[in-house]
């Protein structure tokens, strides 16, 4: 046990570079930036994500602390604030590992008259603005979920059973639980097999058109197959970013809220308190507009050449 950083000065002084150069790329594009509440009376329902929770003494409800700056800025977005970013701390319980700490920052931005196609666009621009004093970048690629998992594991998303997932997956050296439903086997298959062979060679890799069973706050698209209007960002193998063309449709959300819910007390996770706020504040109108969210702490490692997300910061969770 030490009282020293875990990161060193040089990778401190890099990450704060870093922070300033995003900080005036939004400020370039007069997108504003606000500041959200950590602790909240609700949590995201994503059977993906398990919140921290917290009380405040002379309440008797709990608090959660924020997994994502998402539902309220989406709030501030329903209020008429227009394009807007965050840069904040955000915590996630169940997350500790080489690329994982349960406390890390994220860079989150929401742009009106944006889809996901614009927004996959903007993001590279920022990668390669923040990256620029440490690597060059080659232009990003795209590929669909489903020609990811052909091409990297050899599967047929819009054909393949849960039982030929599971088979699959033995194949590749992964034992998936009799218990796993069919999106938490190709979750597997995802985060194992696929997302490490991403990004690789100096080029992004943006993975878009995800099922409409994973679309989570995005809107699906129109055409044959449905696809989600979601993507994620890969470099190295490591997943950095998640945005979507949002969802707007408040009957929508709250379907979805509550298949997150039944989903959550089939695998047995807590339920989460709804958000009726940000239902409310869909129900206003959100303006049309794509938002995402971009892991902070795994682009600096990536920046300074780090194995590991600890060394991206000054106190990882085993010595804060």
């Amino acid at each position: 046990m030490t009282w020293r950083p875990a990161s060193t000065l040089q990778t401190l002084r890099a990450r704060a570079a870093m922070l300033r150069a995003a900080r005036e790329f939004f400020s370039e594009r007069g997108v504003l930036e606000v500041e959200t509440p950590i602790l909240s009376a609700a949590a995201a329902s994503d059977p993906h994500i398990e919140p921290l929770s917290a009380g405040v003494s002379g309440i008797s409800r709990r608090f959660y602390l924020c997994t994502s700056a998402e539902y309220a800025m989406k709030r501030l977005l329903a209020a008429g604030c227009g394009d807007i970013y965050q840069i904040g701390k955000v915590f996630r319980d169940e997350e500790h590992g080489r690329w994982h700490n349960p406390e890390f920052t994220m860079v989150e931005w929401y742009r009106l008259g944006f889809d996901d196609g614009a927004m996959m666009r903007e993001t590279e621009e920022l990668l390669a603005r923040l990256l620029a004093p440490h690597r060059r970048l080659a232009k990003a690629d795209r590929l669909t979920y489903a020609e990811a998992l052909e091409r990297h594991a050899g599967i047929d998303v819009g054909k393949a059973s849960e039982k030929e997932l599971g088979a699959a997956a033995a194949k590749l050296g992964i034992v998936c639980d009799a218990s796993l439903d069919r999106d938490a086997r190709l979750d597997l298959l995802m985060g194992l097999v696929v997302g490490p062979q991403l990004g690789r060679g100096g080029s992004p890799t943006f993975l878009c058109d995800y099922p409409p069973s994973q679309a989570s706050l995005a809107r699906i698209k129109p055409g044959v197959p449905r696809v989600a209007a979601r993507f994620e960002l890969y470099l190295d193998g490591l997943e950095l970013a998640n945005g979507f063309h949002e969802l707007c449709d408040v009957s929508e959300q709250r379907a979805r809220f509550e298949q997150d819910f039944i989903t959550r007390r089939s695998r047995g996770q807590r339920e989460m308190p709804l958000d009726t706020r940000l239902l409310d504040a869909l129900a206003q109108g959100l303006p049309d507009c794509a938002g995402v969210a971009l892991g902070f702490d795994r682009l600096v490692a990536l920046a300074v050449g780090a194995d590991s997300l600890r060394a991206a910061m000054a106190f990882p969770i085993d010595s804060a």
